[in-house]
């Protein structure tokens, strides 16, 4: 996948797909939100899903809510730049949305698990920037668990035995980040977004802005 926009110093590049992955109560939700309020020239990536509306969530905004036949539909058209199911529910990216923002150089974040951020490296791994958030104990992620107040105590007992699976694929990330204070998790995912930003082979522009000043100097 490749894009033609400019960043703010005027260079062209191509967008990259930011993703941020974690165990349930671990912050990614939180430094998704920070990074969209806080960060120009981000777009969110909207998951379409096949659970349940939680009480808060808004269609489109949170998710595209979808039955399970539909999201067989979109699977099968190739529509899904990755999916995966987790807790008996499907979750997946709309293609066309990432492909429309990355032509026009903007980046896209993700908040998904790592079956799709497995997929998204399969298929477009020089766009692909992977961020791990990992919370500083066990007994802070099921606290925060408790603390969101979204789940019941079963629900609770399924997410954090599921976190010692997704804790076994850390190192398939290019970036971790242990979410001690989410303040300081931001400064460092923010960071992280800013340095990829600048790499010099996402920056297709830099061959000709080199070549200008050359001219420019040889006056």
């Amino acid at each position: 996948m490749t894009a033609g926009g400019h960043g703010f110093d005027g260079v062209e590049r191509r967008g990259l797909m930011f993703v941020l992955s974690s165990p349930s109560g671990a912050g990614k939700t939180t430094l998704s939100r920070l990074l969209m309020e806080r960060t120009p020239g981000l777009t969110m990536s909207v998951s379409v899903t096949t659970r349940p509306m939680r009480p808060g969530e808004v269609e489109g905004r949170d998710y595209l809510f979808v039955d399970k036949s539909k999201f067989e539909q979109m699977a099968k058209r190739n529509e899904l730049l990755e999916w995966a199911t987790v807790f008996d529910h499907r979750y997946g990216t709309p293609r066309a949305p990432v492909e429309a923002a990355l032509s026009t150089g903007q980046d896209v974040l993700f908040d998904i698990d790592w079956q799709g951020t497995q997929q998204l490296r399969e298929k477009a791994r020089a766009d692909v920037v992977s961020v791990f958030i990992l919370p500083p104990s066990a007994a802070d992620l099921e606290k925060r668990l408790h603390t969101r107040a979204q789940d019941s105590d079963a629900v609770i007992r399924g997410r954090m035995n599921r976190a010692t699976h997704e804790l076994s694929h850390w190192a398939e990330y290019d970036y971790i980040v242990i979410n001690h204070d989410i303040d300081e998790a931001f400064a460092e995912v923010q960071s992280i977004l800013k340095a990829e930003r600048l790499k010099r082979e996402r920056r297709a522009g830099l061959t000709t802005f080199v070549r200008e000043l050359q001219r420019q100097l040889q006056k």
